[in-house]
């Protein structure tokens, strides 16, 4: 009896162990198929974005052999139009990763195009003021001290920027109209070609037609303007953007209040985080030895703004999976997503600060020859490791913020993250501990850090996902005012 007691108890173990295994396998499959998802939405993505900031990036670098005052006149001009334009543009467009999203995860298909055209109508509307201050940024330099010379070049080469401008206005719309139904693979090869036609034109203007700095900025405009040309292509002629183009209707000029109501929260979050580091920016200018302060500052900054291509393509897929199923009702779905995002961040986010430390001796070498500069950047390596953990972290978790719909919340987290965190401790221990350009960067990393670890708090913690859902379903209902398809 006791034989037959104890097999029996053997068998019973070993079926508990069988299910067991046969859950750990079912999890298992269903990571993978998560992050197979993730990663065929991110890593377009993320070559999008970084072909869409290369174009910015080739105009200066093609202006760069004309001489130092075309480089600083097309340098400024770049800035001040990124920050009082683009990133505004970009920002406001945001809020339809969050509606465009949901309403495709709710089979709600027109609401897509309608969505569409309104984003355009309004963000055509903002480019019009925006446009007028490009048109004007040479008394405005003046105004704020910069040299006269200088300002001459910014405000004709930001003239020219403004056609780019307008069909910024289209572009950023359409990315995100494509982006929630998973149509990136098309969107990249449509942005490589754009790209080359960019160096192509920038070539023939400035070295053999003799046109100038401002060739570059023409080319610019060209080029967002072939690409926003090549976006509407895919929304005509993919058959699953066709179905969710109801044609030109004018319910795209009503009710810009629910747009608004998310797409000024987004822009907030974009633009205080973006101009937070262009402010610091400009206060490297005014340390002792400013050439080199702000060499290295300049460094900085663009070494992690090109390393936050990878966990803002790991955003935009989260935004996607996320705002698909919560407008599907699929909770858990999305709350599993969540998860796979932060262990997709966790994972690009050591790994990125690891590289850069390493690295760290060689960062300054590729921007400068000066051993002062690469000394420098060397040093703080192991804050600009750190300063790239926390934006991955944040980069990422800002899309489970557009996916979900709470843009508004992000962007008083944001505010407090750099305007009461992080701006306030780096002019404290740049200009009154003199840490100087060392106490810049320790503030950027306390703003990032306090922002990642908000992000983290709410999307881990306060979240409540059923409430989320809620929401996505009420935001479906309200989009547009045509009847919801059963």
């Amino acid at each position: 009896m006791a034989a037959l007691s104890s097999m029996s108890q053997r068998k019973e173990l070993d079926l508990e162990q069988e299910e067991e295994d046969a859950t750990h396998g079912r999890l298992a499959n269903r990571v993978r198929a998560e992050i197979g998802r993730q990663l065929w939405l991110a890593l377009p993505m993320m070559g999008v974005n970084l072909l869409q900031y290369s174009i910015q990036l080739v105009s200066v670098m093609f202006v760069g052999h004309l001489g130092e005052l075309d480089l600083s006149g097309a340098s400024i001009a770049s800035s001040f139009c990124n920050v009082t334009g683009f990133s505004i543009l970009l920002g406001l467009a945001s809020a339809l990763e969050t509606l465009c999203g949901q309403a495709y995860g709710a089979k709600q298909y027109h609401t897509l195009g309608i969505l569409l055209q309104r984003a355009i109508c309004i963000l055509i509307m903002i480019s019009i003021p925006l446009a007028l201050l490009f048109y004007n940024m040479e008394p405005v330099l003046l105004f704020f001290g910069q040299a006269p010379d200088i300002s001459l070049k910014a405000g004709i080469y930001a003239r020219y920027l403004i056609p780019g401008l307008l069909s910024y206005a289209l572009i950023q719309p359409l990315m995100r109209f494509l982006q929630t139904q998973s149509c990136v693979v098309p969107m990249l090869f449509c942005s490589v070609v754009s790209l080359l036609v960019h160096i192509l034109l920038c070539w023939i203007m400035i070295h053999k037609l003799g046109i100038g700095a401002h060739g570059a900025a023409i080319s610019l405009s060209i080029c967002f303007w072939l690409n926003a040309g090549f976006f509407m292509l895919l929304v005509a002629f993919i058959p699953r953007c066709k179905k969710c183009w109801p044609g030109f209707s004018t319910e795209a000029f009503r009710d810009f209040k629910l747009f608004l109501r998310l797409a000024v929260p987004s822009a907030i979050m974009v633009c205080v985080e973006w101009w937070a580091f262009e402010l610091l920016l400009l206060l490297s200018g005014l340390l002792p030895n400013p050439q080199l302060q702000t060499s290295v500052y300049s460094i900085i900054l663009n070494t992690v703004s090109f390393t936050f291509m990878i966990p803002y393509g790991i955003g935009i897929a989260a935004s996607t999976r996320i705002s698909n199923e919560l407008g599907a009702g699929q909770v858990s779905n999305a709350r599993f997503a969540f998860f796979v995002t932060l262990g997709l961040a966790l994972l690009d986010a050591t790994t990125m600060a690891i590289l850069l430390f390493l690295a760290r001796h060689f960062l300054g070498r590729v921007y400068s020859n000066e051993p002062e500069v690469i000394n420098n950047v060397a040093k703080l390596g192991p804050i600009i490791a750190l300063i790239s953990f926390m934006d991955d972290i944040q980069g990422s978790i800002s899309g489970v913020a557009r996916g979900c719909g709470w843009q508004a919340t992000a962007a008083a987290a944001n505010l407090g993250a750099y305007y009461i965190v992080g701006v306030p401790i780096a002019y404290s221990l740049a200009f009154h501990f003199g840490l100087n350009g060392k106490g810049l960067v320790i503030g950027i990393l306390c703003g990032t850090g306090t922002q990642a670890i908000t992000f983290l708090l709410i999307s881990s913690v306060f979240t409540n996902w059923e409430k989320q859902a809620e929401n996505a379903t009420k935001r479906v209902e309200t989009s547009a005012t045509l009847p919801l398809l059963s």
